[in-house]
């Protein structure tokens, strides 16, 4: 059997953790989840499916140091997908907008995806594409509905949209292919922190067995592109 290795970011819950699961159900694939606590965060789906499937590395994306020490953890195997799902949520009134943490911010929602791209884009590159999969938000979309006090969080998130074709440019040559997905309202904590009291039509799972999906298969027909994936945006 040839088994297909993809590595995801933000995997301790959340789409993250519900795409971990929808991967796992296919024997071909094997994960590596990267997760603040990831050890607990996944302990159960290491029971379920077995340390030989399911990798969890331990990191905090905000250290200067944790894309040397993924890197180095994942060793020089082959990755077939690459889906940085990992991200922070700002919510913060206009006035009250501080340096620091629109940095950081911008720092996890952005320059993270770039800099871990860029460090295992030789695992990456191959045949079939490896293919590198930005998970955005309807939020960072042109023209779609915004909203006060997401503007932080907004912008990073288009920003990685607007990255995600980038690469697909600088990869074109190597193997690589590179799209983002636009995700609308889906029941995750963050988003019920975004919009208290809101109901969102798509549960964590749906949303994670599509995105377990496309990075399978969606490369075989796009490549630099920004999909909207939502059924409602609040």
């Amino acid at each position: 059997m040839q088994h297909e290795t993809i590595l995801i970011t933000g995997a301790g819950g959340g789409i993250g953790l519900a795409t971990v699961n929808a991967l796992l159900e296919d024997e071909a694939v094997r994960v590596i989840a990267v997760a603040r606590d990831a050890g607990h965060r996944l302990s159960d789906a290491v029971h379920r499916h077995g340390s030989d499937r399911l990798r969890p590395i331990d990191a905090d994306l905000s250290s200067p140091d944790a894309i040397e020490r993924i890197a180095s953890a994942i060793g020089p195997g082959r990755l077939t997908g690459l889906i940085h799902n990992a991200g922070v949520l700002d919510r913060t009134a206009m006035g009250a907008h501080q340096r620091a943490r629109i940095l950081e911010v911008f720092d996890i929602n952005a320059a993270v995806p770039l800099l871990l791209t860029q460090a295992l884009a030789d695992r990456l590159a191959g045949d079939p594409p490896g293919h590198v999969l930005h998970i955005s938000s309807m939020g960072g979309f042109q023209d779609s509905a915004k909203f006060p006090g997401l503007v932080a969080y907004s912008a990073s998130k288009a920003a990685l949209a607007c990255m995600a074709q980038c690469l697909a440019e600088e990869f074109k040559d190597r193997g690589i292919r590179s799209n983002a997905l636009a995700l609308g309202a889906v029941d995750t904590g963050m988003l019920r922190a975004a919009f208290p009291g809101y109901q969102a039509p798509v549960s964590a799972m749906e949303m994670g067995r599509f995105v377990a999906w496309f990075v399978r298969q969606g490369y075989k027909s796009f490549n630099g592109k920004v999909l909207p994936v939502s059924l409602s945006s609040p």
